[in-house]
């Protein structure tokens, strides 16, 4: 455990801050974390007035949620991925899409807000999290996976951050599309990583559950 906590070290430094931090909202009223959480998020208005602190500050708050499936999915997705990048890369990755993936849906909220095809009242939405810098994270691990599992996987993602924006427009589907999309275009810097591909079937056979060895278990 020591060894893999060493192996992502920012990783599981900004999970005990999203502990620290659910603990306090969970302490608080709706109307107190309401008021917390507006003043930390990255809507039209905070983005056209102070940027760099809602876009520093929204990265250590859960929008209410709990920090158990955060725990599993930073240990699913961040942790190989600050193992495999290192904390520099992971961190460009990461906070590049935070932010580019901010502004492009932020501004489209803008368009359709200035059109009328959505209530002015967006522009004070709460839009606070981590789920950009996941989504960008889970799209360059595509690069980590071996053939042809790669393309397995690399399916999924496109389904499970495509299909929202196809079925129902928001600028959140966009944020988290436009996250994923950034993660694969860091294909240059994964490339740069000499680490052998992971190949499922070789964690699969390194626990004894591949497909020869129950069939030979079997016999």
């Amino acid at each position: 455990m020591w060894r893999i906590v060493r192996g992502a070290p920012l990783t599981f430094a900004w999970l005990v801050v999203l502990l620290i931090t659910t603990i306090i909202q969970h302490s608080m009223t709706p109307d107190e974390l309401n008021r917390l959480l507006g003043e930390r998020s990255t809507n039209l208005h905070h983005l056209s007035s102070d940027p760099v602190q809602v876009l520093v500050t929204s990265l250590f708050w859960i929008d209410g949620s709990f920090w158990l499936p955060y725990l599993i999915l930073f240990c699913v997705f961040h942790v190989p991925a600050e193992r495999w990048l290192g904390s520099l890369r992971w961190l460009v990755v990461g906070l590049s899409a935070h932010v580019i993936a901010t502004y492009v849906s932020e501004g489209i909220l803008g368009v359709a807000i200035r059109n009328g095809m959505a209530s002015s009242s967006l522009v004070d939405v709460t839009d606070v999290g981590v789920s950009y810098f996941l989504a960008a994270v889970v799209g360059v691990l595509t690069y980590r996976i071996a053939y042809p599992w790669r393309w397995v996987y690399l399916a999924g993602i496109l389904a499970v951050y495509g299909l929202p924006v196809v079925i129902d427009v928001t600028f959140t589907g966009i944020g988290h599309f436009s996250s994923l999309l950034i993660g694969l275009a860091w294909y240059p810097l994964a490339k740069a990583r000499h680490a052998p591909p992971w190949n499922p079937l070789d964690t699969l056979r390194r626990f004894g559950h591949s497909p020869a060895s129950v069939l030979h278990r079997n016999s």
